[in-house]
């Protein structure tokens, strides 16, 4: 997942540089012990690290900040070093949530061009996650997200599955379950900071990042130089019931896609019109609302096949509707008979549906679960699905559905942070993000008073700058980071 919002819940790249004097470093470093990165031969973005001149560190922090001398974890972190004029330190945050962030300072050094190298560049796995003292619920799945059905009886199955993997929680991890808070990740970037003897630091961040970095800046807004929020989510929506609103919006990128499709027919062979394309999705879900559609190893239900459509729905870009394209036929495919998947879709299904990505998908719906409280009532959850059937009849049965929240072992410690200032930001939204939808954007531009927001229209994206490839936000954040200086107005830029 980059995000693993964006592909699941949805699931969800340098060149050498000769050293120029820099400004003043920072004071020296105290309680971070830097190392090399790699961390075994087979660890390849530790390899990447290295490579790049990266160090790796670890911080230790209280598990519990209301008892500061009780127990620690270790928050674990890279440093790319600047080598240019040097800014300051900016941390780093790829969004989830969950979404761990060490390998995040090489591909954020090539985006930023020429102001890469006039940062530190801190990318950290945010507390429970990655090397940062990883919490694991032992699931038997990689994924927390699952749909509905077509029926009450495929809603009570998915009810059952999401009450065992959050026993799974309380019994593997019920002692750490309380303090997996946003607010207590904020805390541990105060921490990183102080022992990087920063005043300010910088921060940018994605989708999830963009409600981190909300926090930290309501949490400690004396602290913040320059901000970056791309992907923004609404403050006040962020919690067990994140993704409720976006159903509509990926119902619109779902058509959207299907006209791609329609206009591509000699190639995909789904239909010579959106409607055509359309009737061939709604074939994928009827049959798998009967019986179990057979792809390689796995048998793909009525509770599982919207959360696929949806992983392909997070970009409007070519190789992206390709990748839609793929699964659908896929799927199609797999209506008639058990088909094998390809070599990608094959290890999709395998993350989502196996084990192996257990620790990620239990901290991911943790860190969910911890800064609001869910409805421990199954009957709301279906009342509101079957009222929106009709206006989103491919995503409702995901988007609305309940989460292992609602059977979540631990209420959460503190109240969800209330955002609202006049720190300074550069918030970065398409007009069509089928994740964070744009009217989450213009929410926090709002309660962020002093803040600027720069719309990408007609794109229906997830994440924007430096992944995208569009000049004009690239330039403006690009900018931003260098001078420290917002535009005058809010601006808007052109897929």
């Amino acid at each position: 997942m980059k995000r693993i919002l964006g592909a699941g819940l949805g699931l969800l790249l340098a060149g050498g540089v000769m050293p120029v004097a820099a400004a003043a470093e920072p004071a020296a470093v105290s309680g971070i012990q830097w190392h090399g990165c790699q961390n075994g031969s087979e660890d390849e973005e530790g390899t990447e690290l290295d490579r790049a001149g990266a160090q790796c560190g670890e911080l230790a922090v209280p598990l519990d900040y209301r008892r500061p001398d009780g127990p620690k974890i270790q928050i674990a972190m890279s440093r790319l070093k600047a080598t240019g004029d040097r800014i300051g330190t900016m941390v780093l945050n790829d969004g989830g949530p969950g979404g761990p962030g060490l390998g995040m300072p090489v591909r954020l050094r090539a985006a930023m061009q020429e102001t890469g190298t006039r940062y530190d560049l801190i990318g950290m796995d945010p507390r429970f996650v990655g090397r940062s003292t990883p919490l694991d619920c032992k699931w038997p799945v990689g994924n927390g997200v699952w749909a509905a059905g077509a029926s009450r009886a495929s809603f009570e199955r998915g009810v059952r599955l999401q009450a065992d993997l959050a026993k799974r929680c309380a019994d593997n991890q019920g002692a750490l379950l309380p303090y997996v808070t946003t607010r207590n990740t904020a805390r541990d970037i105060d921490q990183i900071r102080a022992a990087l003897g920063e005043e300010k630091i910088s921060y940018l961040g994605y989708s999830y990042g963009t409600y981190l970095g909300s926090v930290y800046l309501q949490m400690f807004p004396d602290r913040l130089d320059r901000v970056v929020l791309d992907g923004p989510i609404d403050p006040d929506q962020y919690g067990p019931g994140l993704l409720r609103t976006v159903g509509p919006a990926n119902e619109a990128a779902l058509r959207a896609w299907a006209g791609w499709a329609a206009a591509r027919d000699r190639t995909y062979h789904l239909g010579r019109t959106t409607e055509q394309v359309m009737a061939k999705v709604q074939r994928i879900y009827r049959v798998s609302s009967e019986r179990p559609l057979r792809v390689g190893r796995h048998a793909l239900d009525d509770n599982t096949v919207p959360l696929l459509l949806l992983t392909r729905l997070s970009d409007d870009r070519d190789p992206a509707r390709t990748a839609a394209a793929e699964l659908v036929q896929t799927l199609l495919k797999a209506t008639y008979g058990p088909v094998q998947p390809s070599e990608e879709f094959g290890q999709m299904l395998d993350v989502l549906f196996g084990s192996e990505m257990s620790a990620a998908a239990s901290a991911q719906i943790a860190i969910i679960c911890g800064d609001r409280a869910a409805s421990h009532n199954p009957n709301s959850y279906w009342r509101d699905i079957q009222r929106h059937r009709k206006s989103e009849p491919h995503f409702a049965g995901l988007t609305r559905n309940l989460l292992a929240c609602a059977f979540w072992p631990s209420e959460p410690i503190e109240q969800p942070t209330r955002v609202g200032n006049a720190v300074p930001a550069l918030i970065v939204a398409a007009d069509g993000d089928p994740r964070t939808t744009y009217p989450q954007a213009k929410v926090l531009h709002e309660a962020l008073t002093e803040s600027r927001l720069v719309t990408l229209r007609n794109a229906r994206t997830h994440g924007i700058f430096g992944e995208y490839g569009n000049k004009c936000v690239d330039r403006l954040v690009i900018d931003y980071l260098g001078s420290g200086k917002l535009p005058s107005t809010n601006r808007t830029c052109h897929a």
